[in-house]
């Protein structure tokens, strides 16, 4: 599996649901997946190059050993040439002395520097990870603050012209029937005075 990049986190969209606010779950629930993967990778990897670190600090320490191991003694040899035989091995002790730590000091220092980089590099890979998912995360939830927003206010909104319009209603209501009842009056007036009077219309 490949690992997720700062870019990838970033560019990352998710699609609005038809039926309800906020992003899909199921795609914001799969992406925190593909971040947790990924840190879950970078620590595998950390604990490889540990596994390594060691084999290789115990293969050097087999090299040291085997550099501290004094050579047998040299065979007899006559009086005229014990001086120069004895000169030659110190030479070649010495320098194979030197090398064998130095060797392995060198192998250290490159095999710990790899290393450390390598820990600081997913460190850092895994912290803008997670910063850029909180990132992603609180803008989602500051998308979704708004948008709850809005719909409140145009809820709020029509709820008032709402309220307005019942008023009008009522209004209405009241005033016709005052001036039903005031028709209705007049023409029982009429009726029972038995005359005969325009009766003006609604």
């Amino acid at each position: 599996m490949t690992l997720l990049t700062a870019d990838d986190v970033l560019n990352k969209k998710f699609q609005a649901t038809k039926f309800r606010e906020g992003y899909e779950q199921d795609e914001v629930d799969e992406f925190l997946d593909e971040v947790v993967e990924a840190m879950r990778q970078l620590e595998a990897e950390n604990a490889d190059l540990k596994a390594k670190l060691e084999a290789a600090n115990r293969r050097i320490a087999q090299l040291s050993e085997g550099a501290s191991v004094p050579s047998a003694p040299a065979s007899p040899v006559s009086p005229v040439q014990a001086e120069p035989a004895m000169s030659m091995p110190a030479i070649s002790s010495g320098d194979s002395g030197a090398q064998g730590p130095a060797a392995a000091s060198g192998m250290l220092e490159l095999a710990q520097r790899l290393h450390d980089e390598h820990v600081a590099n997913g460190k850092a890979e895994g912290e803008r990870i997670v910063t850029e998912a909180r990132s992603t995360g609180e803008q989602i939830v500051r998308e979704a603050e708004d948008q709850r927003n809005r719909t409140l206010a145009q809820l709020e909104k029509e709820r008032a012209a709402l309220e307005q319009k019942i008023d009008e209603l009522r209004r209405f209501e009241s005033d016709y029937r005052t001036r039903l009842k005031s028709y209705l009056q007049n023409l029982l007036a009429n009726v029972e005075d038995g005359g005969e009077s325009s009766i003006s219309g609604l």
